[in-house]
């Protein structure tokens, strides 16, 4: 048997889809982006935040819509497959797997840096291999998984939040957005930051495993998304109290220097700790949701057929798992972290503006939204995309260009068969 026809189960409920989408987002924003974003808008961060949280609301809307019309692995890939064509399916599909393979890495990559920097990479090898291994047996372990995690993660996050302003160095002049702020810093910015927000579409990937997907999806997605902006805003403002922008854009580790400066320097480590458990938390999240895209453009034979196996007995694409992860773990043992963020962040947006230009073709008894919102998020998507700085726009559009071409070249070749 080999598998190849199997189908994923329905295991998940709310809480579980939810848990998966804030397992997804919790990390990469607060403990990577927060400084990057700092240098970039100065005293324009919050703005840049609350641009990020406007753009990820368009797109989860977006997102929640088509999910419940199309209830199956893939996301946008199937969107805009079904809605627009077989090109922007196949355009999504490639910049989700080629992006959020990179992302992966990524969050490897900050395992390894907080938590033995000295052996970073060896570090960021080692979680890609035990998360693909928890991923492999099945998404329910996978989820009670994600529940501890983003627990611990929520757990230091709130313990920073209080130590930052019960501190007298808390000051709330320092929230100042006079200062230090140029519209496009703020729009860098806020594409920085919105690679934070982008794991709510996971629950969307994972449509085959969802019970009552047309329920449980739209409900999950925003849910998710509330929270962590929620908890996004509340760490920006305490840790700038502290810090201010200048220093914070400096700072190599914001959270964990704002606890110093706020004198608890006891929490330090586990501070420390939160941030490689909130990273690996997103990439058991980012490679489930990279394995389902795989599988549905597998089964097109967009990538290999091969990859499209469903494993008999865990009754997830093992293939796919195997094969990303192998990827990804090839990356971490290679790649700078910074150049797979940018990378990432530029195909992440491209994907939900088709996404979004997919939404854009509902029909009122599709439950279609206001027009306002696909257009503003497919507007908003590529406003962010093209501010990231000028090195991951150039490759990200090279790699685009080049998926754009093997398109092309296969369905010459299926033409002509």
């Amino acid at each position: 048997m080999s598998g190849s026809s199997g189908e994923p189960q329905r295991r998940l409920g709310l809480f579980d889809a939810v848990v998966i989408g804030l397992g997804s987002m919790i990390g990469a924003g607060v403990f990577a982006a927060l400084a990057p974003a700092a240098r970039a808008a100065g005293s324009g961060l919050l703005a840049g935040l609350g641009l990020a949280a406007v753009v990820a609301y368009c797109n989860a809307t977006s997102s929640a819509r088509l999910a419940a019309r199309h209830p199956a692995s893939g996301g946008t890939y199937v969107y805009g497959r079904e809605r627009l064509g077989d090109f922007w399916g196949y355009l999504a599909g490639w910049s989700f797997v080629v992006g959020k393979t990179a992302s992966c890495a990524a969050m490897a990559l900050t395992v390894g840096a907080y938590a033995w920097p000295a052996h970073a990479h060896t570090v960021a090898v080692s979680a890609v291999v035990l998360v693909t291994a928890v991923n492999y047996v099945g998404v329910r372990k996978s989820a009670w998984l994600t529940r501890v995690i983003v627990a611990v993660v929520l757990a230091v996050l709130v313990a920073v939040v209080v130590a930052c302003l019960a501190s007298g160095t808390s000051e709330t002049a320092r929230l100042d957005l006079t200062t230090g702020t140029s519209a496009g810093g703020i729009l860098q910015a806020a594409g920085l930051l919105f690679f934070a927000f982008a794991g709510y579409a996971r629950i969307a990937t994972l449509g085959e495993e969802v019970r009552d997907p047309a329920r449980t999806i739209p409900r999950a997605i925003p849910l998710a998304l509330g929270i962590v902006l929620a908890v996004y805003a509340a760490v920006a403002v305490a840790v700038i109290t502290v810090l201010g922008t200048p220093a914070l854009g400096e700072a190599a580790a914001p959270l964990a220097d704002a606890v110093h400066e706020a004198g608890t320097d006891a929490l330090a480590p586990a501070v420390r700790a939160g941030a490689a458990v909130a990273a690996l938390g997103s990439l058991l999240a980012l490679l489930l949701g990279v394995s389902r895209t795989t599988l549905a453009m597998a089964r097109d034979r967009h990538l290999p057929h091969v990859l499209a196996a469903v494993h008999p007995r865990f009754k997830v694409p093992h293939r796919a798992e195997l094969v990303i992860g192998a990827l990804v773990a090839v990356l971490a043992a290679t790649t700078d972290l910074r150049g797979a963020i940018g990378f990432s962040s530029f195909g992440v947006l491209l994907y939900y503006a088709v996404a979004n230009a997919s939404a854009w073709t509902l029909k009122p008894h599709e439950h279609r939204p206001a027009r306002g919102v696909p257009a503003a998020g497919l507007a908003g998507c590529l406003a962010l995309a093209f501010a990231l700085p000028l090195s991951s726009v150039i490759s990200g559009t090279v790699v685009v260009l080049l998926g754009a071409a093997l398109y092309a070249v296969r369905r010459r070749a299926w033409d002509r068969a």
